[in-house]
């Protein structure tokens, strides 16, 4: 059964950090790119950060640049995300997603969720201020 498993959320305060998982099963993450996505309550989901299937180039939306670091570990089928400096509005439920052959690339340098070809179910982080 092929599926994406996130990990790592919870309840931190401003300016703590978490460390987020997506581990994969049934999927050999090598050959996909990855996303992470985020959706707060009542707004649209968004793009967070995306990594190649590589991990030679990363992505990162404007509103996490030096705070988050995407990276993945091809060996243990998981990729991560590191993110420092948490702000309330960081608060999301977040998701990986994974994306293969044409559209990887426009994915991960546009952030898009379009092109995605699996999900995971999410998981939560919520800041306190």
């Amino acid at each position: 059964q092929l599926q994406l498993v996130e990990s790592g959320g919870g309840l931190v305060q401003t300016g703590g950090s978490l460390k987020l998982s997506c581990t994969a099963s049934g999927l050999i993450l090598e050959y996909y790119a990855i996303g992470w996505f985020r959706q707060a309550p009542g707004k649209e989901r968004e793009g967070v950060s995306c990594i190649s299937n590589s991990g030679g180039s990363t992505n990162y939306a404007d509103s996490v640049k030096g705070r988050f670091t995407i990276s993945r570990d091809n060996a243990k089928n998981t990729v991560y995300l590191q993110m420092n400096s948490l702000k309330p509005e960081d608060t999301a439920v977040y998701y990986c997603a994974a994306v293969g052959g044409y559209y990887m690339e426009w994915s991960c340098q546009t952030l898009s969720s379009a092109g995605m070809d699996y999900w995971g179910k999410g998981t939560l982080v919520t800041v306190s201020s």
